[in-house]
């Protein structure tokens, strides 16, 4: 009896890709597959050689096919994929571009920033993952409606990984979802890193255009964590026009302007730019002063990707659980997808004029 291509691909298609979540057919990781007689062969693709489960993979190919042809004679090659060093080095290849949404000091509206710019690039046609990486303060869960929800733990390959929750079709992940709501997260820099290493290589992220990792304010464990554990494509730093705030960031930029760490700057995204009334839609009211967005960019070399400014909507669906992005006001969903498009276009620059972010490799 012949073999037939389509019960064996429909085997394969059983077999899941413990980085994604998902089956080996649907990302892709099959190539070159051949019948002859009873002999099966194809090469799975991974991100490397060195891949975890890599034999575990190898004999759950073999096991499904044999599930339905029994003598079958299965031979599976393996190969690292090529496309480029960002993709070979990542412990989430199948995500193209990891975004660090940074600011100097807190209380800018670095998490609103965030969580608006993935709604935003989602709105562009991307697919979108989101990271609440500020794990003493995590706002994400109520600003996108999930307290009180957990995450639920799935076995790839005997090994426990963690399902991220969906909200407004986004794959988020935060503390948050972990710990309650008014306990207070007391831990010392290694624990931080374990926890971050975690958000990535533990949980099952889906085949993502942009995964936004909203961090901390300032420059410690949770942002040297980030740059150590994945290739950062670009960083996205958070101001107000105020004097103390550009301040901060300036430091916030110099991290990633470090040559060990080296991790390009997307552009800046002033919030808090006005006050307008909603009454007064065309009154502008300076109360934070002006031009802290501009002098940033300038000093980073990159772009002003956009100003926010203060809106009591803004307020109000932070903590509804509806992003500002979602509503009606035409004045604040135009300001975030202006933020979302530019900064879009940036990743597609730098990708094209510069290699792919390295891990960064710290000394002890």
């Amino acid at each position: 009896m012949a073999f037939e291509n389509s019960k064996i691909i429909g085997a394969l298609s059983k077999v899941i890709d413990p980085n994604s979540g998902k089956d080996i057919i649907s990302m892709s990781m099959v190539r070159d597959f051949a019948i002859e007689g009873k002999n099966v062969n194809f090469t799975l693709e991974l991100p490397s050689l060195n891949t975890p489960q890599k034999a575990e993979l190898n004999f759950a190919c073999i096991a499904a096919i044999q599930a339905v042809y029994p003598d079958a004679n299965v031979n599976v090659h393996t190969m690292s994929r090529t496309q480029g060093a960002q993709q070979s080095t990542s412990a989430i290849p199948h995500v193209k571009n990891i975004i660090a949404v940074a600011s100097g000091k807190g209380g800018v509206g670095k998490s609103t920033v965030a969580v608006n710019l993935a709604l935003g690039l989602q709105k562009l046609g991307a697919k979108v993952g989101l990271i609440d990486a500020d794990l003493y303060g995590p706002s994400i869960p109520t600003m996108l409606g999930l307290q009180g929800q957990r995450p639920k733990i799935q076995e790839v390959y005997g090994k426990p990984k963690i399902t991220p929750l969906e909200a407004y079709g986004l794959s988020v992940m935060s503390i948050g979802f972990i710990i309650e709501p008014e306990q207070a997260v007391v831990l010392r820099g290694p624990r931080l890193s374990a926890i971050i290493k975690q958000f990535f290589m533990d949980c099952i992220w889906p085949p993502l255009d942009y995964l936004i990792v909203d961090l901390p304010p300032g420059t410690g464990d949770v942002q040297l964590s980030l740059v150590q554990t994945v290739p950062v494509t670009g960083a996205v730093l958070v101001t107000t026009p105020q004097e103390v705030a550009v301040v901060d960031a300036i430091k916030a930029m110099n991290m990633f302007l470090l040559p060990n760490v080296n991790v390009p700057i997307l552009g800046i995204v002033e919030n808090m730019s006005w006050f307008t009334p909603e009454e007064l839609p065309d009154n502008k009211y300076f109360l934070f002063g002006e031009g802290g967005g501009k002098k940033m960019a300038k000093l980073s070399e990159s772009m002003l990707l956009g100003q926010i400014p203060i809106v009591q909507g803004i307020r109000e669906s932070g903590d509804s659980g509806e992003p500002a992005i979602n509503r009606s006001n035409e004045q604040l969903v135009s300001a975030f997808m202006q933020v979302a498009q530019n900064t879009a276009r940036q990743v597609a620059i730098r990708n094209e004029m510069m290699a792919p972010t390295q891990i960064v490799k710290m000394q002890q």
